[in-house]
């Protein structure tokens, strides 16, 4: 297997380097889209995260993709709160609230060399948008100690640029969601402004920066781009114009799941055209959307 990317960045100091720059921009936070520009040492903005990643849980992962899982998982840290606010989140008592525990950078590293060691095939950061400053505090601490598998970058799509820039090199694997393709849409259920043009702009430059999804002689994924989308009923999510987007903006190479798993859940009893299921039509058509954009690398969970 090709070694992570961020050990080359290592071994010349550039990681250190993005380290410290990721921690500069907590003084007038803007390290996702949302750009609160709180100084996150003295009072929380959207997030609720101060200076320490808080970490619901961790372990093994073997629900994700299957390039990700492998046989041995994908060493999966699920970070607390997140920067949207989707009021069908399945995992709202994480996103939405305190849980876990707040970790130092050396205690997040010990969790990366612990999924290491446990044979798991990559570091697998989820909901990381809003704690970039802190995983890289934890890499340089954890590439010292023997760290090699490669990052998976897990993320609700809601990135920002210059974040991203920090980025480059240090992660191989980006695995954003692509949730609508109207601003309006997201708005009203994400609790969240301009979501299609920023989370394109990420997806272009995340891909600009890794490419197609590559896969070792065993499966399993090495470097790329893999895109999520959930689809909602009623259409909502835009799947049409998010398929044409990737197929004609990004690569036909494009890895996408296209996810079957909604289903009311949290806040969406409250919103009608949420309150259901998608149909199996409404499934089908997302996948012929897919094909006839030009897309053929797919995965369905």
């Amino acid at each position: 297997m090709p070694e992570a990317s961020y050990l080359s960045l290592f071994r010349s100091g550039e990681l250190k380097r993005r380290a410290e720059a990721a921690r500069t921009h907590e003084s007038a936070c803007d390290l996702c889209a949302r750009s609160c520009g709180i100084n996150r040492a003295e009072r929380t903005g959207a997030c609720h995260t101060g200076l320490r990643a808080r970490v619901a849980s961790y372990g093994p992962h073997h629900g994700e993709e299957d390039p990700l899982r492998g046989w041995n998982g994908s060493g999966t840290i699920f970070f607390s709160w997140c920067n949207l606010r989707c009021v069908y989140c399945q995992n709202h008592d994480i996103s939405q609230a305190p849980a876990g525990h707040e970790m130092t950078s050396a205690e997040l590293a010990a969790i990366m060399i612990e999924l290491q060691a446990r044979g798991c095939h990559n570091i697998n950061l989820v909901s990381p948008s809003h704690v970039v400053a802190e995983i890289l505090d934890a890499l340089v601490l954890a590439v010292k100690a023997g760290l090699t598998l490669p990052l998976v970058y897990n993320t609700g799509g809601y990135d920002s640029l210059a974040t991203l820039e920090l980025l480059d090199g240090v992660i191989d694997l980006y695995m954003p969601d692509m949730k609508y393709s109207q601003a309006s849409v997201a708005r009203g259920y994400s609790k969240i402004k301009d979501y299609p043009r920023i989370n394109q702009e990420a997806v272009r430059e995340m891909h600009r920066q890794v490419g197609d999804l590559q896969l070792d002689p065993d499966g399993i994924a090495i470097r790329g781009l893999l895109v999520r989308h959930l689809v909602l009923p009623a259409r909502l999510a835009g799947t049409r114009q998010i398929m044409r987007f990737l197929a004609t903006e990004i690569s036909t190479d494009t890895y996408v799941n296209i996810m079957q798993q909604y289903r009311p859940a949290f806040q969406a009893g409250a919103h009608p055209l949420l309150n259901r299921r998608p149909t199996q039509q409404e499934f089908d058509e997302a996948y012929r959307w897919a094909r006839q954009a030009g897309l053929h690398r797919f995965d369905r969970s």
